[in-house]
């Protein structure tokens, strides 16, 4: 019998589709392990080991003990009361956890893992805001084989996170927590159905796909079924609403989208009347012969005479941001345009921190240019260091910095509010490409980015630092060429 464990429940949340592909799927088809995800793994096993190394509290470690043997020695560790333990093994009928902790408390064991990206999905304005899906259904999985163990000290969980901090997961006392128990519910139920119950998902376009080692087979099946889940920002569970009234973008861009519209409702769960409308909109544009990018709406995007083209690069998995990139253009003149960027020389704070006021000090004696960068993940950054270094600046420095009078997120004021395209997705690499940029690099990527600079860390290596820098000049470059190619658009 296969088991359902806490990590088919993390890949579920991502995507259905991959946990039937890891259970039944030809291996062959499989893409190679990206670099990324494989630099992960070896962080979070690092991470793992420091943070465990770092506990003040004695612990039974198990983590070296053989899988024959660990469960039987992970409960006679709890029969004994011991005050924590590590590297365990738990499981009930059919299901299967490894949590990392299991920290003794007066009612029973509480479950934790040790986790080297944040606790909690980052909020708008940078500080932990919502639990993050994936964390929370493997955290719930340990609950529940506790509670049918009769160790459970309650419906809660922790995650000891990269910046050091015990995050908690209350499954009970709050109306989130009360529905994330049934989140949880629901995806051990889709397990089952995936596992041993026959249900075959379908494959679904998705930001996440393009780390996953099934990505190429699935966009195959993607592109073969002329899936609706390849029109930019309409996801799974749309498609499956929409799907036995609209089978394909050909379909959907073929009706009138009236048709389902109710008020401001239609006939599909979750889809609005505007969304079905802007949806059909890009369904009408990828099918015609010849597509181009237009204006929803007019947009103003007035041309000063410098213009900084801003882009960070950052390493989740050590929590630094290690480059502060900017594109400087003169007049409008891109033939003498001049890359500047912000290095951090070594993995400490202090490099962090020298990088950071640096480029502070840069944008501050250029007062009057205009900051463009893609996304608000700068601002987010720039406020996370803020807080991190509050000696080099105060949080209304940040603020004026992103002023919207003077710094534009294209993607977010400009592109999602004003645009369409003629592509899956709204990505910078997708418009930049679209509108005939190269980047140097034949693997262009800021999650490969991260894997070179963990491997500069490690080798000192110039080539990789610079390999680093001319990525990050491309996507400034990127988004100099998103702009240009905004001011030409016509309206629809």
């Amino acid at each position: 019998m296969k088991v359902v464990t806490a990590s088919i429940l993390y890949d579920l949340v991502e995507c259905p589709k991959r946990v039937s592909l890891d259970a039944f799927g030809e291996a062959s088809r499989r893409d190679e392990t990206n670099a990324f995800v494989r630099l992960m793994w070896e962080r979070g096993t690092l991470f793992e080991g420091t943070t465990v190394a770092a506990l003040r509290v004695p612990f039974v470690d198990l983590s070296n003990a053989a899988d024959t043997e660990r469960e039987s020695l992970t409960l006679q560790a709890m029969t004994s009361g011991a005050p924590l333990i590590y590297g365990g093994r738990i499981s009930m009928g059919d299901l299967l956890g490894h949590p990392d902790l299991l920290r003794k408390e007066p009612e029973g064991y509480v479950p934790g893992d040790i986790k080297c990206g944040h606790g909690k999905e980052a909020a708008a304005d940078g500080e932990n805001g919502k639990p993050k899906l994936s964390y929370a259904v493997q955290l719930a999985c340990y609950v529940e084989i506790l509670e049918r163990l009769g160790r459970a000290a309650g419906r809660r969980a922790f995650v000891l996170d990269i910046e050091g901090k015990d995050v908690e997961y209350d499954f009970v006392d709050s109306p989130a927590g009360r529905n994330l128990w049934r989140v949880y519910e629901k995806a051990v139920a889709a397990a089952r159905s995936i596992l041993y119950g026959g249900t075959d998902p379908l494959p679904a376009y998705c930001g996440a796909c393009k780390l996953c080692h099934w990505h190429s087979f699935c966009l195959e099946e993607l592109t073969a079924a002329d899936d609706l889940t390849l029109i930019a920002g309409l996801h799974r569970r749309d498609r499956d609403a929409m799907r036995e009234s609209i089978p394909s973008i050909a379909a959907f861009a073929a009706l009138d989208p009236e048709t389902f519209v109710k008020g401001k409702k239609t006939a599909f769960a979750g889809i609005g009347a505007d969304r079905l409308r802007a949806l059909h909109a890009r369904a009408v544009l990828l099918k015609r012969p010849d597509p181009k990018p237009y204006l929803r709406k007019p947009v103003r995007l007035e041309v000063f005479p410098l213009e900084l083209f801003f882009d960070v690069e950052v390493d989740p998995l050590r929590d630094i941001c290690y480059v502060h990139g900017i594109l400087e253009r003169r007049d409008g003149d891109c033939d003498n345009e001049r890359y500047v960027a912000f290095f951090a020389r070594d993995i400490t704070p202090a490099a962090e921190r020298d990088a950071f006021a640096a480029a502070l000090a840069y944008f501050a004696r250029r007062p009057d240019a205009a900051i463009y960068h893609y996304s608000k993940y700068e601002r987010s950054t720039y406020r996370r260091l803020q807080r991190k270094y509050s000696d080099v600046c105060s949080r209304k420095e940040v603020d004026r910095l992103f002023d919207p009078t003077r710094a534009t997120d294209l993607y977010g004021d400009v592109v999602l509010k004003a645009t369409e395209w003629p592509t899956r997705d709204r990505s910078i690499k997708s418009l930049a490409r679209y509108l005939g940029f190269a980047w140097r690099d034949p693997q262009p990527s800021g999650a490969a980015s991260v894997a070179w600079y963990d491997s500069r860390c490690t080798h000192r290596s110039e080539e990789l630092k610079q390999r680093i820098l001319d990525y990050n000049a491309d996507d400034c470059r990127a988004t100099r060429i998103v702009l240009d190619g905004i001011r030409s658009l016509a309206p629809a």
